[in-house]
């Protein structure tokens, strides 16, 4: 089912980068390079798909160590994207071939992932690889740059949406045949790979009745029943980038009239939400338009997290959608709007978009109706 896809952006990823260095450090002043550790960063400025990789950005040259699993798909990968980079293999510790080329680049001051190093890392890091070296602190230099999409990074992500929302179509009718929930999730995630997808964005959460009021729930052997809410939270992958939506059916009638208000002021809450969206807005401000209806049903307190998140290579990134968060939304974030409430006697409703800002607004990426 997946279309023929834009490309990336890649070769300016590095620029953008190294434009940084200036004040990258924790304590506001500059590096000379920057050790990139995370492989979700690395695969994001180069194309790099394995699991095993370090990658050294300089002004000058971008280096990536790798070992012997991936040689050749590594040097693909790199042409692929149109990437200049040195490639070496290293049989043994990566950061050794590193510290080579950090000294012989003259580095002073290197930047290090604060996220993303271990403490047994940095003691090697200090003690053996990069003597003399100042080891200095960043954080999200390369997660900043993801924030904002380009046109090859959505079109990846609709694309995974576009197989969530069919897929969802095809197995939905399934919650009245009296599967658990393990096995309505098992049938959704295989026809989500019938349709191309590289796998799930996270475990599909299938939450029904009473297990519907614990938002993230893994799946159980509950057998769905007649009266229940059904909260299914799920994503594909396509191309490494994830989709998110979540949807809330009612199997045959509505239990109670409390069940029928859930839906209606969550629905509410959630259009109001997606409406909110627009470059320049505050992300705690979309989270406050959703929490403000919800808290006027008498039900504040059983909205039990943020509002929503950023999604790209991962299925959570910045930035958040929360009333704690300091974000400004912008044109090319492609972030979820999910807002929820939970009562355990009742059940529990989220209902959930990704969209993609723009500056007038945003577009919805996950197209599957909201009632039936």
């Amino acid at each position: 089912m997946v279309v023929s896809l834009p490309p990336m952006e890649f070769a300016s990823r590095t620029a953008r980068l190294t434009d940084r260095f200036g004040t990258a450090a924790e304590d506001g002043d500059g590096i000379d390079a920057l050790l990139v550790t995370s492989m979700v960063n690395i695969r994001y400025l180069t194309g790099f798909t394995g699991s095993a990789g370090i990658l050294l950005v300089t002004p000058d040259e971008l280096l990536l160590v790798t070992d012997g699993r991936y040689g050749e798909q590594a040097t693909a990968q790199l042409a692929a994207a149109g990437v200049s980079a040195r490639l070496e293999i290293s049989t043994y510790e990566q950061a050794e071939v590193v510290g080579g080329a950090v000294r012989d680049a003259g580095v002073q001051r290197l930047g290090l992932e604060a996220e993303h190093v271990t403490w047994g890392q940095l003691r090697r890091f200090t003690d053996s690889w990069f003597p003399g070296v100042e080891l200095v602190p960043t954080r999200g230099l390369v997660e900043v740059l993801r924030r904002v999409k380009d046109a090859g990074e959505v079109a990846r992500i609709e694309a995974a949406a576009a197989i969530a929302d069919q897929a969802f179509e095809l197995v939905r009718h399934r919650l009245e045949d009296g599967l658990t929930e393990r096995e309505f999730a098992l049938e959704l995630d295989t026809e989500m790979r019938r349709l191309g997808a590289e796998g799930t964005s996270f475990e599909t959460i299938v939450g029904s009745g009473p297990n519907g009021a614990r938002p993230h729930l893994r799946p159980t052997d509950r057998q769905i029943r007649v009266g229940d809410l059904v909260v299914v939270d799920f994503g594909a992958v396509v191309d490494g980038y994830c989709s998110d939506m979540t949807r809330t059916l009612a199997v045959g009638e509505f239990a109670d009239a409390t069940q029928r208000r859930m839906v209606e002021v969550v629905l509410d809450a959630q259009a109001a939400g997606v409406a909110a969206v627009a470059a320049g807005v505050a992300a705690s401000a979309i989270d406050d338009t959703c929490r403000r209806i919800i808290a006027a049903a008498g039900w504040g307190e059983a909205f039990v997290h943020g509002t929503g998140h950023g999604v790209g290579l991962e299925i959570h990134e910045d930035p958040r959608v929360s009333k704690t968060s300091d974000a400004v939304v912008e044109a090319g974030n492609v972030i979820t709007v999910e807002p929820g409430v939970y009562l355990p006697e009742h059940g529990g409703v989220r209902i959930e978009d990704t969209v993609v800002v723009t500056a007038e607004g945003c577009r919805a990426l996950t197209r599957t109706p909201k009632t039936w």
